[in-house]
């Protein structure tokens, strides 16, 4: 995926945090499909944070404790900015033909 073409994911401060103290260990955030989390006796683990997909919230949004949070969008999107990504994914999805040239 394009998300950040190049930029080294381990520089995106992008990934969940875990309060225990709100965890209500419904498990909903272990259906992440890219396996950022792992269980422990105490709930869940963030193991694995550059999997976390740039962007993604759906573990947060569905938390039922409301114990996951991220850090604030618009760090992202200043990043985004700061260092052209968007124009760099917009011609990544041209070139892959998943865009027209056209688009604005």
């Amino acid at each position: 995926m394009a998300w950040l073409v190049g930029y080294p994911r381990e520089k995106v401060n992008w990934y969940p945090r875990v309060d225990l103290s709100k965890c209500v260990k419904c498990g909903m955030c272990m259906n992440c499909g890219k396996k950022v989390y792992e269980w422990t006796e105490n709930g869940p683990k963030v193991v694995r944070p550059y999997e976390c997909i740039v962007g993604c919230t759906t573990c947060a949004n569905l938390c039922l404790g409301k114990a996951i949070t991220f850090p604030d969008i618009n760090e992202l999107r200043e990043l985004y900015k700061r260092e052209n990504i968007w124009a760099k994914v917009k011609e990544q999805l041209i070139k892959e033909g998943k865009l027209s040239s056209a688009s604005n």
